[in-house]
């Protein structure tokens, strides 16, 4: 929940770029406790919060692929994030992932 990373995995000739996007994704949607997808959205020129991914040292994402994950009783525990795919691939993933957790 502090957005500190606690867990990588990174698959065999991944793209370099893909860890930090990877780890950005999940950071973002710890802190805005929020999915990178519905963060998209909101990012855009003339939306309520188009230029918050100039903030945060540039950590904030504002594509797909980083979910934001809650325990049983709906309290943060930490964030997801999938790179290295399409933004459809990678939100998927993360869904999928998301989804997942709350079924254990």
């Amino acid at each position: 929940a502090g957005a500190r990373p606690v867990a990588v995995a990174c698959m065999d000739d991944s793209f370099i770029a893909s860890y930090d996007i990877a780890l950005n994704k999940a950071y973002t949607s710890v802190a805005l406790k929020m999915a990178t997808k519905e963060l998209k959205p909101l990012a855009q020129p003339g939306a309520p919060l188009y230029g918050v991914q100039q903030t945060n040292q540039g950590q904030i994402v504002i594509f797909g692929g980083g979910v934001p994950l809650y325990n049983r009783e709906g309290r943060l525990i930490g964030g997801l994030g999938v790179s290295g795919g399409t933004e459809e691939q990678d939100t998927a993933l993360a869904d999928f992932g998301g989804a997942n957790l709350q079924k254990r």
